[in-house]
């Protein structure tokens, strides 16, 4: 699959799935530039221009990144949303604290950053936000998480409906757990080969970004491998 130079801005750029989209999305042939809360790593991220300290939640700090973006690839092609948090907290013994603070991390995010980047897209534009399967059915521990993954769903649909006319496509994967260090940490028993490598959902995300994908918009993508 073919970016032929494709300009891409990367949220979450840094995390373990952000480095792997970044990766994926560079030896597919993109231009990509990360963008992350954190700093920017020392050592760069391949031939991406890496744009950090950036809190995407605050929208003037989003649109100026998207901006510093645009500039650097000489115009944006597609958005991917990557940006996002976790936390397992019951409602019994957790705070409403965390409940804001998945809200802001996982949602807000995504649409302050997309809200900045529709300046900068034009038609056959990509925006790739990702969601959660876990949104679909809540269980014990994750009605926060779920709850803002929820809105990613929603806020994915409602994007796609407004930007049909201008001919840019949004779309939400749903991954189940991710194969990464944390997630192994906290699950030292699972089997971690049923679980979805990051490289395989950023082989996905790949797809969408491509013109293959034209077709496709509004769509909640469950990538869940054999959990």
């Amino acid at each position: 699959m073919q970016l032929d130079k494709r300009r891409i801005a990367i949220t979450g750029g840094f995390g373990t799935l952000g480095l792997a989209a970044v990766q994926a999305a560079l030896g597919a042939g993109a231009q990509v530039v990360a963008i992350d809360r954190a700093d920017a790593p020392a050592e760069g991220i391949g031939q991406a221009t890496c744009i950090g300290g950036v809190d995407l939640a605050d929208p003037k700090a989003a649109k100026q990144a998207l901006a510093a973006a645009a500039k650097a690839l000489g115009g944006l092609d597609a958005l991917v949303n990557i940006a996002g948090t976790f936390r397992y907290e019951t409602v019994a013994d957790g705070s409403v604290d965390t409940w804001d603070l998945l809200y802001r991390v996982n949602l807000r995010t995504a649409v302050a950053a997309s809200q900045a980047a529709l300046e900068h897209l034009h038609a056959g534009g990509r925006i790739i936000n990702i969601g959660a399967a876990s949104a679909l059915k809540a269980g014990a521990g994750v009605g926060a998480y779920t709850a803002s993954k929820s809105g990613v769903m929603r806020f994915t649909e409602a994007l796609a409906e407004e930007l049909k006319s201008r001919d840019i496509t949004v779309n939400a994967l749903l991954p189940s757990i991710l194969d990464t260090p944390p997630n192994r940490a906290d699950m030292p028993d699972a089997d971690f080969a049923r679980w979805v490598k990051p490289e395989q959902l950023a082989d996905v995300i790949v797809f969408l970004l491509s013109k293959q994908s034209s077709a496709i918009t509004g769509a909640l993508i469950p990538v869940t491998g054999r959990v």
